[in-house]
This record gives structure tokens, C-alpha cells and sequence, in this order.
């Protein structure tokens, strides 16, 4: 097997970010559901529901995400791996821990805010009951922790859900604060985005071969590209298309998300700011009238912009820190194939 490929398995191909996800899921899709299947068979089905494989009543689907993360570790593995032939072997069980540690954010992050759809249908909390949910999103994390018990990657892992719980945490702060600064935003994005998309570069590395301060910079890199990652769902998160984000429109501002722009409007020191503030700490219920102005004032108050260039800010760091980090040639193309996908979605 070669790394230059992408991830090894698509000879003579031309490379782009869909190839790349798409092998991603075709390798690590069957250990996914393999691990899924060591669940009691009420879990399994929540499980498998959320991950898009059945529907409600257990009738096969494919509603899955993009495999965004496994990617990242296979791609960083082959990346720090090199001629490695066994990199694909132990990447896998990485791969699905942090696919599995992405469910689990989902399954609760849907529950704190409310939301009721997530890929275009019912989330399964609005379905299967908040509880069930719950338990099932813990079982998942302890399933993962499982998968790394050996691993060196077990530390990385541990360090990396505490960011993200806490970066999580101050996400629900914010909702009743008006005195979030701008950086406090940005260290909670770091957390809640961030951590898992640097975990899942350094533990691709690690599994890669890498040591742990080349594993480092990998998980910079991802670190970066998950700043940069929240900033383009914050965008999408007010002016997304809702008939491809699967969200309704202007969903952010209606919850009162302290988003990344919409922070950066409010501590902004501008009129539009001010108006901003008045409006998104009044008492009642935003209507869609009130939600267009919100975003118009974001806009006015340059945060809109502001987001797009922080974004491709975030990008170019990212792609330095892999640079420092020597990768392949070949996976290192995957890897900023997926960047560049990951900074410029609309969804």
C-alpha cells in the first residue's frame, strides 16, 4: 500500500475533499458500526438513528455526516505515517473513537439548545425522549475511552473532552451574559470546535508513528482548522440557506447564540452594535422581522466580514503548523483539500 493515493486507497484518481471523505467513511464506516454493535440493542438503535444508518423504526437510511473527522485522523496518520503499510490498521480504531466522541457532542449539544433537526430530520432527543439521549451519548463516550484504552492517544483524548466540555459550558454561559468579550468567544470556539478536530490530527499522527511533539503540530493544525471550521458554521448559522443547512433560517440569531459575529458586533463600538444589543437583550421573543434586523446589523457593524477574514486567518495558521510538521506529500494534499472544503461549505 502507498501514501500517495488518497489515504492509500484511490489510485490514479484526481484528488478532492469528497474523495477524500468518501474513502474516509468506506474505511472506517464498518468498525464504526462494529463498535455500534457491541451496544444493548435499545442503545445500538439510538445510536445507529443518530448516525444516520436506519431510520426510527430501524429501516436501513443513509443520513450520515460527511466523516469530516475520521478523515482528519486517517489523513494525518498516512501524513506522519509515510511507507507505513500498517497505518490504515492503526488509524482505524482512532478514527471511530473520535467519530463516536462526535456523536456523543451531538446527541447532548441538541438537547442544551433545543434544536430539533439535525441532517435534514428529527433529532433523535425529539424522538426517542431527553433521557435516552442522554444515556446513549454517554455510552458512546465510554465506548470511545474503550477504543483508546491501549493507545497513547488515550491522553490526547481525555485533555481534548475536557476542552471541549468546558468550551461547551461557556457556550451556555454566554446565552444569559452581556459582557462577553470577544476573546472569551474565541477561547470557547477553541474549546467547543477546536479540541475534537486537533485531537482527531494528533491522534491520526500518533497512530502515524509520529512522536509526540511532531503529533503537536498536527493537532495545531487542527486546532486552527477548528476555529476557522466554527466561524464558517457561525456565518451559516445566520445567513445559511436553510434548504441546504437543514436549519431555519436566521436560527443562531432566534436562540440568541452569542456567536462569533455576533460578538464581534456587539463589543464592536459601533452604532449598529448598539441597536444590536438593544435588540438581542430584549425581554420578548425576536420575531422574523426583528431576526432580519439582527443580521443586517451584524453585517453593518462589520462582523460579518470580520468572520470571513478571521476564518481564512485561522486557515493559513493552520496550514503552517502542518507545514512544521514535514507530512507526506500526498496526505498532506488530502489534508488541505479538507481545509479548504471545511472553510468554504454552506453546510
Amino acid at each position: 500500500m502507498t501514501t500517495a493515493p488518497v489515504l492509500g486507497s484511490l489510485a490514479g484518481t484526481t484528488r478532492s475533499a469528497d474523495r477524500v471523505l468518501t474513502a474516509a467513511r468506506e474505511l472506517v464506516e464498518p468498525a464504526h458500526r462494529a463498535a455500534v454493535d457491541r451496544l444493548p440493542q435499545e442503545i445500538r438503535h439510538v445510536a445507529g438513528y443518530h448516525a444516520g444508518w436506519w431510520d426510527a423504526d430501524g429501516r436501513p437510511c443513509d443520513s450520515g455526516g460527511k466523516s469530516v473527522r475520521p478523515a482528519l485522523v486517517l489523513a494525518s496518520a498516512w501524513a506522519a505515517g509515510g511507507e507505513n503499510p500498517r497505518v490504515s490498521e492503526m488509524s482505524i480504531p482512532a478514527a471511530v473513537a473520535v467519530e463516536l466522541v462526535h456523536d456523543f457532542s451531538l446527541l447532548h449539544d441538541d438537547i442544551m439548545d433545543g434544536d430539533l433537526t439535525r441532517r435534514h430530520r428529527p433529532a433523535a432527543w425529539s424522538v426517542f425522549g431527553t433521557g435516552e439521549a442522554i444515556l446513549v451519548g454517554d455510552v458512546l463516550l465510554a465506548l470511545s475511552l474503550d477504543l483508546l484504552a491501549t493507545s497513547p492517544g488515550l491522553k490526547v483524548m481525555t485533555g481534548s473532552l475536557l476542552r471541549l466540555c468546558s468550551g461547551q459550558s461557556a457556550d451556555l454561559a454566554f446565552e444569559t451574559r452581556t459582557d462577553v468579550t470577544l476573546s472569551q468567544c474565541v477561547q470557547m470556539a477553541m474549546g467547543k470546535t477546536g479540541a475534537l478536530l486537533g485531537c482527531a490530527c494528533e491522534l491520526g499522527a500518533l497512530a502515524g508513528g509520529a512522536g509526540h511533539a511532531r503529533a503537536r503540530l498536527f493537532g495545531q493544525f487542527g486546532r486552527h482548522l477548528g476555529l476557522a471550521f466554527q466561524l464558517t458554521d457561525d456565518l451559516l448559522g445566520i445567513w445559511g440557506d436553510p434548504e441546504v443547512t437543514g436549519k431555519p433560517v436566521f436560527s443562531d440569531l432566534a436562540n440568541r447564540k452569542k456567536s462569533l459575529p455576533v460578538v464581534a458586533a456587539l463589543t464592536s463600538g459601533t452604532a449598529a452594535g448598539e441597536r444590536l444589543a438593544s435588540l438581542y437583550h430584549r425581554d420578548r421573543e425576536l420575531d422574523e422581522r426583528d431576526l432580519a434586523r439582527a443580521a443586517d446589523l451584524v453585517e453593518a457593524a462589520g462582523a460579518r466580514a470580520w468572520a470571513h477574514q478571521e476564518a481564512g486567518a485561522n486557515l493559513d495558521a493552520a496550514l503552517d503548523r502542518l507545514r512544521e510538521a514535514a507530512p507526506a506529500p500526498g496526505p498532506a494534499e488530502d489534508l488541505r483539500l479538507l481545509a479548504h472544503m471545511i472553510t468554504r461549505r454552506d453546510h
